[in-house]
């Protein structure tokens, strides 16, 4: 008997094993640590005769299991990661063990895209947002940035009577932003658009991030009726500032573009009466990318894209996978092969339709206003001791914040993530080294604050 026969025979302790170490290893994400130093010399050839699931698990457990870091835990502040909720964990097992290659809503093979089409429509309730946004599930908001301008580069071409799909990029596409996500810099070069073709708006002045819709009207009236692509911010990375939505509205009355907002996780202010003005007025743009491993806490590889149902040819131009121009109304045989760039995709919307079915809309606002209430509780720590500085006001869930004397930035932020208490990411921002925290974890806590507090304290100390 092989060893997958072996396996298949001992699947039920096999699979209760991993359920133990996982149980194990999230009751106790509080006192794993969040950073780790250890080596792991790496095998380069593989046996002859596997070793079965029972001792490559303790070959795992041995070898790697220590260091795992807490990346899921709640005083993971490092770039803008989320945990995972309970019923998102529940889910994300089960798009393994059913193991769908979600496509098609009609029977062509599986038919798991109807909970993908489900899962949009919660999501767009979520946000409060119209129900005329077409949507679908991604890797991150690098593929979702990708994915909606990509059909902005096809709508470009459409405005001169051009298919860039098909015929390939003939002229340079004008692209607007003022505080552009790297993802979205990364998507535009993967595009062919360029991510060195970029107009650059002046932000507002007063420590803002925010683009300044003056400057660009000018910037727009510069390109003498040509179409361009404007990509705008809801929630910046450094400050979480968001650009003027009702006033973009205003030019998109005036001007032939398509609006594209990075809502990567600033969006999730939509969930909160509390800070929902900050999106306001973002219904009317053409695409919306938000990720869906960040706030919404799900597994990471989740992010959904937003494109208005108006441009649903558009966006079929690009994706189809025929070399045949498509016929007739995309939704008729709908498959997403035809509306996003992967051919093969897991289930990814059954984590985020068991975390949504869960904790519904309150669930959901108490995680952002909660995250919020620990980023300002932080601030208040940063303002009230004399060795730090804030580098910019708390707007949602991040702190931006430096040493006084900021040639200890390095020094003091490498001490703290090796502490394993605490991790945060380094930044530059308004010309100073800087360092960032981002609080999007639903197991976040003022208990949890106090513990960074009191270790960035004791490493003061050393300093």
């Amino acid at each position: 008997m092989n060893n997958l026969d072996t396996d298949l025979q001992q699947l039920d302790a096999i699979l209760t094993a991993v359920k133990l170490q996982g149980a194990d290893y999230l009751n106790h994400i509080r006192e794993r640590s969040t950073a780790s130093s250890a080596e792991v010399e790496v095998m380069r050839d593989l046996i002859d005769e596997g070793i079965g699931a029972v001792e490559a698990l303790e070959q795992f457990n041995k070898r790697f299991e220590p260091i795992m870091v807490a990346s899921s835990g709640p005083r993971y502040w490092g770039f803008v990661t989320g945990g995972t909720t309970p019923a998102a964990i529940a889910g994300d097992w089960l798009s393994t063990i059913y193991d769908q290659n979600t496509q098609s809503a009609k029977g062509n093979g599986d038919v798991s895209a109807l909970i993908e089409l489900e899962t949009i429509q919660l999501l767009l309730s979520l946000f409060n947002l119209p129900k005329n946004y077409f949507g679908g599930f991604v890797t991150g908001a690098t593929l979702s940035n990708f994915t909606c301008l990509a059909v902005a580069r096809q709508w470009i071409g459409k405005q001169s009577g051009k298919d860039f799909a098909r015929e390939g990029l003939s002229e340079t596409v004008k692209v607007l932003s003022a505080t552009p996500h790297s993802s979205a810099i990364k998507s535009l070069s993967m595009l062919g658009l360029g991510s060195g073709n970029v107009i650059q708006v002046n932000v507002l002045t007063g420590n803002r991030e925010a683009l300044d819709v003056t400057d660009l009207e000018l910037k727009i009236q510069a390109l003498n009726g040509e179409p361009f692509i404007l990509i705008s911010s809801a929630g910046t990375v450094n400050t979480v500032d968001f650009d003027d939505f009702e006033a973009i509205n205003l030019l998109k009355e005036k001007y032939n573009f398509w609006w594209h907002i990075d809502a990567a996780f600033g969006g999730f202010a939509a969930c909160s009466p509390k800070y929902n003005h900050l999106v306001k007025g973002w219904d009317n743009a053409d695409s919306i990318t938000v990720d869906c491993h960040k706030w919404l806490n799900v597994p990471y590889e989740s992010a959904v894209f937003f494109v208005k149902e108006q441009h649903q040819l558009l966006q079929v131009e690009t994706f189809q996978n025929s070399n045949a121009a498509y016929l007739g109304n995309p939704m008729e045989n709908f498959s997403y092969l035809n509306f996003l760039p992967e051919n093969s995709r897991r289930l990814k919307a059954l984590p985020a339709w068991f975390t949504l079915t869960s904790y519904g809309k309150q669930g959901y606002q108490e995680i952002v206003e909660r995250n919020v209430e620990t980023a300002l509780q932080f601030a208040d720590f940063i303002n009230e001791n004399p060795n730090f500085e804030l580098l910019a006001p708390v707007r949602l869930n991040t702190v931006c914040f430096s040493l006084t004397d900021e040639s200890l930035v390095t020094t003091f932020l490498n001490k703290l993530n090796a502490s394993g208490k605490v991790f945060m990411t380094p930044t530059f921002y308004n010309g100073k080294k800087g360092i960032r925290a981002a609080f999007v974890n639903w197991r976040t806590t003022i208990a949890d604050v106090e513990v960074a507090t009191a270790t960035m304290t004791e490493i003061l100390t050393e300093l």
